[in-house]
């Protein structure tokens, strides 16, 4: 494994149960130290930032564990410096990149009677949509993440399939709803996976 996965922030269940939850590296010494061979192999950690499950090799000692993660995560390659070309003199200094626009002569009416002008205006305008695209790809991507974990925990639990569409239709209160029920380290789990898939608010 890479040392990158020795970065990963992730949970472990035991059942329906949380054991440990934090770094890799900690999560897996604590479990090594904490469980025994048997419920080792009933273990079952998660990725907290995709959702999905991690495979670990739990053979030898925690040392031997640890070593197959990639440590020491000190011992990563230099990589040179990216550097910068230099930049030109002028406006392109100030990051300003001219290019052609092509409207009809209704929207450069209605650019032009804007305060600012039309490139305030559709710098404005272009800035707003960013924010609102990148609102809507956290919520998919918390979505996607709470969906993956569900599956895999909770997908023979009561309601998962009602809960499942209460997700991807943005109804916090009818997604509350139907994992209330649950066991409480797996919906509490889940609140967290979800804290950005509803436009409303966090979980």
């Amino acid at each position: 494994m890479s040392n990158t996965l020795t970065h990963v922030y992730c949970t472990a269940f035991l059942g329906v149960r949380v054991v440990a939850s934090g770094l890799l590296q900690h999560v897996v010494t604590t479990v090594k130290d904490a469980l025994d061979d048997r419920e080792l192999a009933q273990l079952l950690l998660f990725d907290d930032s995709t959702g999905k499950p991690i495979d670990i090799d739990f053979r030898g000692k925690t040392d031997d564990v640890l070593q197959r993660l990639g440590e020491p995560v000190g011992d990563l390659p230099a990589t040179d410096v990216n550097h910068q070309p230099a930049r030109q003199a002028g406006r392109p200094k100030l990051g300003v990149v001219s290019g052609e626009v092509t409207l009809l002569p209704r929207h450069w009416e209605w650019l032009k009677s804007q305060p600012g002008g039309a490139s305030v205006t559709l710098r404005k305008l272009i800035d707003a949509a960013r924010h609102t695209g990148e609102k809507q790809s956290i919520i998919r991507e918390s979505q996607e993440v709470t969906y993956k974990f569900m599956t895999a925990m909770a997908g023979n639990f009561d309601q998962y399939e009602e809960a499942l569409r209460a997700l991807y239709a943005g109804d916090l209160d009818r997604f509350n709803h139907y994992i209330d029920d649950w066991a409480p380290d797996i919906r509490n789990h889940i609140k967290k996976l979800a804290a950005n898939a509803f436009s409303e608010g966090n979980l």
